[in-house]
């Protein structure tokens, strides 16, 4: 199937990547070693899957880095919402995954340089997202696991990656201004109104421990705040994050990513 190369809005420049390379991987790798910097959107060259990174600098440090991972989510969200049927809803379960009709379908990243600039800003910071269209051979087949799903048993079998990386990235860049513009606090709005189970009790993993509680909310930095018994519980975006499935070894000792 041959589908056309997605076009980017003008502050993004393109960058079509090959199987077995991993847009994210490559961005990681190539803006480290000074190949790409900001604006850069790699995308994989396939039709099963978006998957796709970006290249920024923003200029923020420690705990705020992880803004743009939630960011990244809100933008993806509305931009599903902009092209899918009316009846499909997108979900967030924190701190990573996408959920569309309640089962996960994608996940983003984030990833930056360990190196920082005199405010401590990071060199580069990758943002990727990974989302299965229409999952192969290679992937669980589809009713076997009712809590993982793709966007074809979802209903939105006339999508293709191109209009859904196209969407993505106006979506991307919107939210960006609107971060620039307002700070953490429209992201943090939009992304409590999509959130899988918010006031709800749960039960989840967290840094290798079962914890289970009232999910509450998120403090002013993505945190979950959890309500224990009497107390509340601030678990870390750090600490919960899935450790990158790929060695980045060409940059290994020079970033962070999770």
């Amino acid at each position: 199937m041959h589908l056309p190369d997605p076009t980017f809005p003008p502050l993004f420049t393109g960058h079509p990547v090959k199987a077995p390379d991993r847009p994210f991987k490559r961005a990681c790798r190539g803006a480290e070693a000074g190949a790409f910097g900001a604006g850069d959107f790699l995308w994989a060259k396939r039709a099963d899957r978006v998957d796709c990174a970006i290249v920024l600098e923003p200029e923020i440090s420690g705990a705020r880095l992880y803004e743009m991972l939630f960011t990244a989510m809100v933008a993806f969200g509305d931009a599903l919402g902009a092209i899918a049927p009316p009846e499909v809803a997108v979900t967030y379960l924190w701190p990573q995954t996408i959920r569309v009709n309640g089962a996960a379908a994608g996940t983003v990243r984030i990833a930056w340089s360990a190196r920082g600039d005199e405010a401590g800003a990071p060199i580069w910071l990758v943002i990727g997202l990974d989302c299965w269209i229409r999952r192969t051979h290679d992937a669980r087949d589809p009713g076997l696991n009712l809590d993982e799903t793709d966007l074809f048993e979802e209903g939105c079998g006339e999508l293709d990656r191109t209009q859904i990386i196209e969407s993505f990235a106006r979506h991307f860049l919107s939210w960006i201004d609107t971060w620039d513009a307002d700070g953490f606090a429209a992201v943090h709005r939009d992304w409590l109104g999509r959130a899988d189970r918010h006031k709800e009790h749960i039960a989840l993993d967290y840094a290798g421990k079962p914890v289970e509680g009232l999910f509450l909310g998120l403090d002013d930095a993505g945190n979950m705040l959890l309500k224990t018994g009497d107390s509340v519980a601030q678990l870390r975006v750090a600490e919960a994050l899935a450790p990158e499935e790929v060695l980045l070894a060409d940059v290994d000792g020079a970033m962070q990513t999770s």
